[in-house]
């Protein structure tokens, strides 16, 4: 059919190129043109037999019945119609065409028709395209995206790492299942459930699974959907979505980032005309817990800035309940990636749990993100599974960037970057409970020239002030290494980034952790509350006076100094195993926690076992022109060491 179809289509165009040739070709009828002086000398010559008047031109036959055409001149000639009656001229008169009301209404209005095309094609744009929901005559329209409980597959063995909070929302799929269950002793299920966590920890993949578990149907629609720049129409869209919804009753309603639309009334902040955003907040307030109710409707929110939202949102009877959808701990990293390694061929040697280990601060977006990269690495080498090797190499990528392999080191840069390295590594081994050294590369990564890993025994959510002093301690491992291989004149911009994180950790122990026992348990620096969950935070105001500010800053000095000269002890006091673990960096460019064990017994290490890239490896951190990039932080905000936070190399 396509054959005959396209056929057609060429003998069309080909009968259509010959009609066009034979056009130019053909014989021109046309009739001859003359001026007027010899139209009226023919006239007089009786040379004309027949002429027809139209306007300014007139058309007639001659007596050897050839057609002519000419021009009467705009000057009034009063004798010419005197002449062609006699000379017996047949002379015929046509009717003047005058344009109907129809053609000139069409041509009065045609500028007025494309500035309404004009403003019809924007506005189109603007509500995201032609035709349907996005129209430019469905404005109030709900965006929602209606998933019937046939299109859902996703259930609670899909979501690994929160078993809190599913079995927070467990009875909410219970009561969409069996309503009377609960309505038979006066219960009600909860209005509405916020999920608050950090970015990529599932909250969205949650939803879903409640909705597959339920086999309900479920609308899904973004908070920045509902506001536009015309006020009355992220309200007219929110009656909308829940009147659809209430069709579909039971059902789940899902707003994910909330926080475009319900941030707190008169902030002034947010997407959008202050007033509409306003308006969409009340109809949202409204439809949750008006004066209709929403029986089987369940609303499911999510968001990482619950500190922006309006109180009136959170009150019981709308947003009754939050759950927390946290960062995975150690086990929970571990069930995550089995689900995402369920997707991928494995090798033998795959070992999940030895990959949740180096993992720690780990959402479940970052580790998808590991198994995907691994599959690539494997895809790139031919290979039929995704081996353990290849999952170490996507972690360190993820983690600490790609390598730069092609990046020229001359052999003094590569020589000062391993003894940076070698420091940080032999003081993290020498000082008490501090993580262990895992792996130490001078390969370059990202923006850094080379990087030392910790791993850590165990997920931490605190720190004592012992490990905060050797974390100190071990920062400024590669300065005191430059200084003491290339002297005070030699010492590099490398350590600027160790330098800034053992100055936080020491300013932070003094003014927000009360670990100083001069300026005692007392808090100088304001809280950065207001931020979003997972994000970096914002240093404080200070709020206190000029005397303790001088005070604080003598406390810092203190520390710094101390930790300063403990570390520089430390490494003159093992200057041999600092040579050699410097040597064995030049030589292997990455060293994994074996060849560190025998380089700390005194003897240059052997070749790996496999792959210079090692086991698995700790949350790294790697420098980037003075900027910490690594692990997330912890979901309250503060600036802790988190889990894995060892020290970079010196950044390029």
């Amino acid at each position: 059919m396509n054959d005959m179809a396209k056929n057609l289509i060429l003998w069309l165009v080909i009968a259509a190129v010959l009609l066009t040739v034979f056009n130019n070709f053909s014989v021109d009828s046309s009739p001859q043109s003359m001026n007027y002086s010899q139209f009226v000398q023919q006239v007089q010559n009786d040379q004309i037999r027949r002429v027809t008047i139209d306007g300014y031109v007139i058309r007639g036959e001659r007596g050897d019945g050839s057609n002519f055409q000419t021009i009467r001149p705009a000057a009034d000639d009063p004798r010419l119609m005197d002449d062609l009656l006699s000379h017996n001229v047949v002379v015929e008169g046509r009717e003047p065409q005058e344009q109907s009301i129809w053609s000139r209404l069409l041509i009065a209005s045609f500028p007025i028709l494309i500035i309404l095309a004009i403003f019809l094609f924007f506005m189109r744009q603007m509500q995201g395209g032609a035709g349907g929901k996005g129209g430019p005559m469905s404005f109030g329209k709900s965006k929602a995206k209606l998933l019937s409980q046939d299109q859902i597959k996703t259930t609670f063995k899909d979501v690994a790492g929160c078993d809190e909070a599913k079995e927070e929302v467990e009875e909410v799929v219970d009561f969409l299942r069996d309503p009377t269950k609960f309505q038979r002793l006066g219960g009600k299920i909860p209005r509405g459930l916020l999920m608050v966590g950090p970015p990529g920890t599932g909250k969205t993949l949650l939803a879903k699974a409640i909705a597959g578990e339920a086999k309900v149907p479920f609308f899904s629609i973004s908070g920045s959907d509902f506001v536009e720049m015309f006020v009355g129409v992220g309200a007219s869209r929110v009656r909308d979505m829940f009147e659809q919804a209430k069709k579909q009753a039971p059902c789940i309603i899902f707003i994910d980032e909330i926080d475009a639309v319900g941030r707190s009334r008169g902030s002034g902040m947010g997407g959008g005309g202050h007033d509409e955003r306003e308006q969409t907040l009340n109809q949202l307030l409204v439809e949750m817990d008006g004066f209709e109710a929403n029986d089987g409707t369940i609303v499911i929110a999510a968001t990482n800035r619950p500190d922006v939202l309006d109180p009136a949102l959170l009150r019981p009877g709308r947003f009754d309940r939050q759950v927390t959808v946290g960062l995975p701990d150690i086990r929970g990293r571990e069930h995550i990636l089995k689900v995402h390694l369920r997707k991928v061929p494995l090798a033998d040697d795959v070992r999940p749990e030895l990959i949740a280990r180096g993992t720690p601060g780990f959402s479940g977006a970052e580790l998808a993100n590991v198994v995907n990269e691994a599959a690539l690495f494997a895809a790139r080498r031919n290979l039929r599974v995704v081996g353990m090797r290849e999952l170490e190499e996507a972690k360190d990528k993820i983690m600490m960037g790609a390598e730069r392999r092609s990046m020229v080191m001359s052999e003094k840069e590569k020589s000062n970057t391993a003894y940076h390295e070698a420091g940080h590594a032999i003081i993290g081994l020498l000082v008490p409970e501090h993580d262990p050294v895992y792996k130490v590369t001078i390969i370059p990564r990202g923006r850094a020239l080379g990087v030392t890993m910790f791993l850590p025994n165990e997920d931490r959510y605190s720190y004592s002030r012992q490990q905060l002093i050797s974390q100190i301690c071990s920062l400024f491992g590669g300065r005191i290494a430059e200084e003491m291989t290339l002297g005070p004149n030699g010492v590099t911009t490398g350590a600027s980034n160790d330098i800034k994180r053992a100055t936080e950790i020491a300013h932070s122990m003094v003014a927000k952790w009360g670990l100083s026992a001069e300026m005692g348990p007392l808090m100088y620096d304001e809280d950065e509350s207001h931020q979003f969950l997972g994000g970096p935070g914002a240093s404080g105001s200070k709020f206190s006076s000029g005397e303790t500010s001088t005070k604080l800053d003598r406390e810092v000095r203190k520390i710094i100094d101390e930790c300063y000269a403990r570390a520089k002890q430390i490494l003159h006091d093992n200057r041999d195993k600092l040579d050699l673990m410097a040597e064995a960096l030049i030589h292997y460019e990455t060293i994994d926690a074996d060849q560190i064990r025998e380089i700390m017994e005194g003897r240059f290490p052997s070749p790996p076992k496999g792959d210079n890239s090692g086991g698995p490896s700790g949350g790294a951190v790697v420098e980037s022109d003075g900027k910490a990039e690594g692990a997330p932080p912890s979901e309250s905000g503060d600036d802790r060491p988190r889990p894995g936070d060892p020290v970079g190399g010196p950044a390029n």
